[in-house]
């Protein structure tokens, strides 16, 4: 008479399931126009943060506040990675303003809107 171990067959399905790969997940990517954030700007964001110039930030009309996004330019494909804290833009066209500090690192400032791609990581 064969005995089942039950504790075994446990333990082998809880590896089975550990090692099976995860799901892909969608990545959600946006294209459009990027401005930033007047340097005279001082008030609070949408998610009650004050806006600190030198943090890596962006205005988002939908996506949730702590999304990490990587902006890229599409001429330049100089890239940052900000964190959603505002609503915005509201102008037409527009699909993310940045921070006075993500725009310095993308070397938008003399340019004002550039063109991006930005991706939810």
């Amino acid at each position: 008479m064969i005995r089942w171990d039950w504790t075994a067959t446990g333990v082998a399905l809880a590896c089975l399931f550990a090692a099976a790969p995860a799901q892909p997940h969608s990545t959600k990517q946006i294209s459009g126009i990027a401005a930033y954030y007047s340097s005279d700007y001082h008030g609070r964001t949408a998610s009650g943060e004050r806006y600190d110039p030198k943090k890596f930030t962006c205005a988002h009309l939908t996506l949730p506040f702590g999304t990490r996004v990587l902006v890229t330019d599409t001429r330049t494909r100089r890239s940052v990675v900000v964190t959603v804290n505002d609503r915005g833009p509201f102008n037409k066209g527009r699909v993310i303003d940045l921070s006075l500090a993500a725009a310095k690192e993308l070397h938008m400032l003399g340019r004002g809107l550039i063109r991006v791609t930005a991706v939810v990581q």
